[in-house]
């Protein structure tokens, strides 16, 4: 099927209404979705683990990345947006997707501001958001390495034609700018500017730039009406499918739903495509996780929210539940860290499972691997790709009601999340590595150090706007039901389908402890005779047992005052691995509800070293509070069996086996926590002695 052929068969006349009329609610519910988010601003923590985390997030980080972007000589992410506006005199400089990165930090400042209102939030976004408008060509295009250069012509030529040309919209001219190369992240950068405009204008009810994303979104459903098949290849980390699905949910301007649509069916006419975009082989035939973690988990994401709208089949009547299953099941049981990470492989091929046979292999950056290959001190797990991890779970539970979903989005939201900042809220991981050694022979491509500011910038404000909306993964809507999905001490003001406006407190010390009780403290007086249901996810490491989706429902009358509580069991466990993950044969890692735990070396006798450490088949473990960085974390003490008088591996490479051992206690801690305490080494698997 041609573009043309598509657009015509789905194509649909272009309704006008007045956004102000709906309800935030009804502009944001799925057609196809069993759960709902709660709209943005009416879950906030009140106290305990999230609580802490978001007092950082609101009052350190958003506020330090605002001064490392306005810092010139450290990023030139505000200034490249200064020159675009014409404030200033410059160069373009810095990787072509730090529009994206901004995006994405300003995005996390408006989910801050959705919950404090804190004016001087209120006043940095406008500053930015100023520079956006005014960079932004008549035509709705965006993307300041071309709108400088285009600045750049126009003041060097300054002759009529070719201002004419800068004003045009598509034409071979300038095609030479806008969608060039493949690499340029345009269309990545308008879907963050997409998602950025409707955080802002939902937390702040302004609509500046939303307006600008608006005008964005045109300029891509006008593109893509022209534009050949061959320019789906610039989808490079499709964040614009989520971002065009969630302009559709604002706006319901039919032509944003088709134009997501028609992302993913041009998307499978690519020729040539790559196994780092996902797009040598049309999507409809992929049922295996391959190629680059990030851009493939965001492309699954993407795939899910269109599916959220349209139900599970495309256009054509194919089946794409069918595909992300399998791809889900690929991913869970075969290439996924513990702690919800993905992308193993700094550079390697992914394309060798059973409905993917390709005529060549292909190296990919920050690949999926082959399955079961899952490294530790080269595991590359980009923060982005764990987010794309987290993005995708959200969205299969939004589609199917299932409580899995949210577990593993929980599992990398806790650990492979927020490990990528520090716990000051300062500073950042670029990969997440499950093993640091300072007796690696090879230095890898990115810093093992938490920093302020990384050359490639995308993770930091990425890990920062995921963490700053973590609340609005507390609770989602369905019919007569408020689930609870994430566990934090909270409030949440849920216009419950069927019910009305419902009022809740969840007062709980979670993930440290797992007793959970939600109070409910407000529902409307129509709802005072109408039974409805509260739902509480049992995630699987508990050993509860749930309903088939994962749940346990109360239905009732619910009168205010009402309590609802379960206590989750949360015994430290060892877990170990299936037997064909070769790098982690024979060891274990220790998990206490959905905290994953490492030991750094920090935490051993002197002079003992993690190679010298196994845990015993039987250890037993007494949960310790303590601080790390100002920050209140729950370690775990425990015996280990510690190699005794063992030859120094300097030079060797076998050696007779030690069996000499004796046992010493060590403290394990959070593994988002590790690195806030100067760098040693450290590892989430040890050998077991059993």
């Amino acid at each position: 099927m041609n573009i043309q052929s598509f657009i015509l068969s789905i194509s649909v006349s272009v309704l006008s209404f007045s956004l102000h009329a709906q309800s935030l609610s009804e502009t944001t519910q799925s057609q196809h979705a069993v759960m709902h988010d709660v709209p943005l601003g009416n879950v906030r923590w009140t106290d305990g683990f999230w609580g802490e985390r978001f007092n950082v997030f609101s009052r350190t980080s958003v506020q330090s990345m605002w001064q490392t972007w306005q810092n010139p000589d450290v990023s030139h992410g505000f200034r490249n947006f200064e020159i675009a506006a014409g404030d200033c005199e410059g160069e373009h400089w810095g990787p072509p997707f730090h529009d994206g990165d901004m995006y994405k930090w300003l995005e996390g400042m408006a989910a801050v501001y959705a919950v404090t209102k804190d004016a001087a939030l209120d006043t940095i976004m406008d500053t930015f958001i100023d520079r956006v408008v005014r960079s932004q060509r008549a035509d709705g295009y965006i993307h300041t390495p071309v709108i400088i250069e285009e600045r750049r012509k126009k003041a060097s030529a300054n002759d009529s034609r070719q201002q004419t040309v800068i004003g045009t919209a598509v034409g071979a001219a300038d095609e030479k700018g806008q969608f060039a190369n493949r690499l340029n992240f345009e269309t990545y950068n308008l879907g963050h500017l997409m998602m950025a405009g409707i955080v802002h204008k939902r937390a702040t009810s302004k609509t500046t730039l939303f307006d600008c994303a608006v005008r964005a979104t045109d300029f891509l459903v006008n593109f893509y009406e022209t534009a050949s098949a061959e320019l789906a290849r610039c989808a490079i980390c499709p964040s614009h499918y989520m971002g065009v699905v969630e302009m559709w949910r604002e706006t319901r301007n039919p032509r944003y739903l088709q134009l997501a649509q028609q992302l993913i069916a041009i998307r499978s006419q690519v020729q040539n495509g790559t196994d780092d975009n996902q797009d040598r082989d049309p999507f409809e035939t992929q049922y295996e996780a391959m190629g680059h973690a990030v851009r493939s988990t965001y492309l699954y994401a993407g795939v899910a929210d269109v599916m959220a709208e349209i139900g599970h089949k495309n256009a054509d009547g194919h089946d794409w539940m069918g595909n992300l299953t399998s791809i889900w099941q690929d991913i869970i049981g075969r290439k996924m860290y513990i702690t919800g990470g993905c992308g193993a492989l700094y550079d390697g091929t992914s394309p060798d499972g059973t409905n993917y046979t390709p005529d060549s292999i292909q190296k990919v950056h920050q690949s999926f691997g082959r399955p079961y290959q899952l490294p530790n001190s080269t595991a590359h797990n980009e923060t982005c790709a764990n987010i794309g991890n987290m993005l995708f779970n959200w969205r299969m539970l939004e589609v199917t009601g299932d409580a899995k979903y949210a577990d593993v989005a929980e599992q990398c939201m806790i650990n492979s999340v927020l490990s990528g900042i520090s716990l000051d809220g300062r500073r950042y991981f670029y990969t997440n590595p499950l093993r640091l050694s300072k007796d690696l022979p090879y230095t890898l491509r990115w810093p093992k150090e938490r920093t302020e500011y990384i050359s490639c910038f995308c993770c930091p404000p990425n890990t920062l706007r995921t963490l700053c909306e973590a609340q609005n993964y507390a609770y989602t809507v369905g019919e007569r039901t408020l689930s609870c999905q994430m566990y934090g001490a909270s409030e949440v003001v849920a216009d419950v389908p069927g019910v009305g406006e419902a009022t809740l407190r969840q007062d709980t010390d979670y993930p440290w402890d797992g007793h959970i009780r939600l109070t409910v403290v407000k529902i409307p007086k129509k709802a005072r005779k109408t039974a409805w249901s509260i739902a509480m996810r049992i995630p699987a490491w508990s050993g509860l047992t749930a309903d088939s989706t994962g749940y346990r429902t109360t239905t009732r009358i619910w009168r205010e005052g009402d309590t609802l509580a379960i206590d989750l069991p949360m015994p430290a466990r060892l877990m170990e691995a299936h037997p064909l993950a070769e790098e982690i044969r024979n060891q274990v890692a220790v998990q206490r509800g959905p905290v994953v735990y490492c030991l750094e070396e920090c935490d051993l006798p002197k002079g003992v070293r993690l190679d010298d450490v196994s845990v015993p088949a039987d250890a037993k473990f007494r949960p310790v509070e303590m601080q790390i960085d100002g920050s209140r974390i729950v370690g775990l003490e425990t015996e280990v069996e510690i190699v005794a008088d063992a030859p120094s591996w300097q030079g060797v490479l076998y050696r007779p086996l030690a069996t000499a051992t004796r046992r010493a206690t060590v403290r394990f801690v959070p593994y988002f926590a590790w690195g806030n305490r100067g760098r040693c080494d450290m590892t989430v698997w040890l050998p077991v002695a059993r």
